[in-house]
């Protein structure tokens, strides 16, 4: 059998219609498939790839950690230089209470030690999310997600748990004495990048602080300078109690973590010991490339180019067909009038060599999440060919 019939038979499919592409290689912002096409990826593999696909530094980083050692013990038992580095790195750039890294192998289970941890902290059960918000696909998680279409399959979910909108008011209301946490996205990403309102936010903070509820930034897609600046909430001015990352944290390889104050998170080691374990969690090889696209992403100045891209996209993308563009640095949702309309931009690109897509939460709405790093010229080609699509098939 040939790779993709052998894909189709074996490997579980999340959709009846996958993009089908087999990639043979990937470099800086280009993939190859079997046949030598060339893809300008405009999707980093979900805002994954941010410092693009092989750099030279992670591939050193894992080879050497795979010289050294593999798994050697379950997460929290052994000092690992790896993960040590790591969390040391990070906390030098994050605000004084967010300094105890717990990695996970995702941002799903991120989101689920962290869920975990707002209860033990807090106490309390009542948890706010939002409509239109995603925060990975297992069952706690689940019951986050801010879709029923999404959820409803699987009911019964967590009790408990109270969806508003975005940037409405309900929200803040809604926080009271019995409020465990808030959980949202810093910039609204499966709805096709809806930025926060700046007061709006600034109040969730204050009414979670007046109250005793956790905030819970998740910045799984947003983290890494994919807004312009490292952490999207800075673009707030504020600070969350806890912190969601993955995607790119792991430098293309498999990671998320969360992280809060020392205080709380040790609350985990305690009645019960081992509050919250994980076995791969954190594992060296993927910690040591995180790091190594970490110091990379700071070393080479990518994300001093975010705006200036953000803007030659911007003025691109202008097309009767396109309805309006939304933005939160090097991160856009290209909103056609229809679903329908969107795919037929996709398709004909995609046989051009431009690999994009659509939102969960947004199917009218292409997404543009390339490498920070990559290059003007491609940006251009990409964006030349987004509106010869509009000239054709729409």
């Amino acid at each position: 059998m040939h790779q993709r019939e052998l894909f189709f038979k074996h490997v579980a499919q999340t959709s009846p219609a996958p993009l089908g592409i087999e990639v043979v290689r990937a470099d800086w912002a280009t993939l190859y498939d079997a046949q030598g096409k060339e893809y300008i990826d405009l999707i980093g593999g979900i805002s994954v790839a941010n410092i693009g696909h092989r750099h030279p530094r992670v591939v050193e980083a894992i080879r050497q950690q795979t010289d050294a050692y593999l798994h050697v013990m379950v997460y929290g038992e052994m000092i690992e230089s790896p993960q040590v580095r790591y969390a040391t790195a990070l906390a030098k750039h994050l605000p004084d209470n967010l300094q105890s890294v717990y990695f996970t192998n995702s941002g799903a289970e991120a989101t689920e030690g962290a869920m975990k941890l707002a209860k033990r902290v807090t106490g309390r059960t009542k948890m706010i999310a939002f409509n239109k918000s995603y925060h990975g696909s297992t069952q706690g998680a689940l019951s986050l997600l801010g879709d029923e279409y999404y959820r409803n399959a699987f009911r019964p979910l967590l009790p408990d748990v109270w969806h508003y909108n975005f940037n409405d008011d309900a929200a803040l209301a809604a926080i009271d004495t019995n409020t465990a946490c808030v959980v949202m996205e810093t910039v609204q990403a499966e709805s096709g990048v809806i930025q926060p309102d700046r007061l709006w936010i600034a109040a969730i903070r204050k009414k979670c602080s007046e109250t005793g509820a956790l905030l819970i930034f998740d910045e799984i897609q947003a983290g890494f300078g994919r807004t312009g600046s490292l952490w999207a909430f800075l673009n707030y001015e504020i600070v969350p109690d806890v912190l969601l990352l993955g995607k790119a944290l792991g430098g293309g390889m498999p990671l998320g973590a969360f992280i809060t104050s020392k205080k709380w998170m040790d609350q985990l080691t305690d009645r019960p010991v081992l509050g919250h374990i994980t076995t791969f969690g954190g594992h060296p090889v993927c910690c040591a490339a995180g790091l190594a696209a970490f110091e990379a992403l700071l070393d080479e100045k990518w994300m001093e180019q975010v705006q200036e891209k953000e803007q030659l996209l911007l003025q691109a993308l202008v097309h009767p067909k396109i309805v309006s563009v939304s933005s939160a640095g090097l991160w856009m949702g290209v909103t056609f009038a229809s679903a329908q309309d969107c795919k037929k931009v996709i398709d004909s690109v995609l046989e051009k060599g431009l690999l994009t897509d659509w939102f969960l939460f947004a199917p009218h709405c292409l997404r543009i999440s390339p490498p920070l790093l990559i290059h003007p010229e491609q940006l251009k080609k990409a964006a030349a060919l987004i509106v010869e699509a509009c000239n054709t098939v729409l």
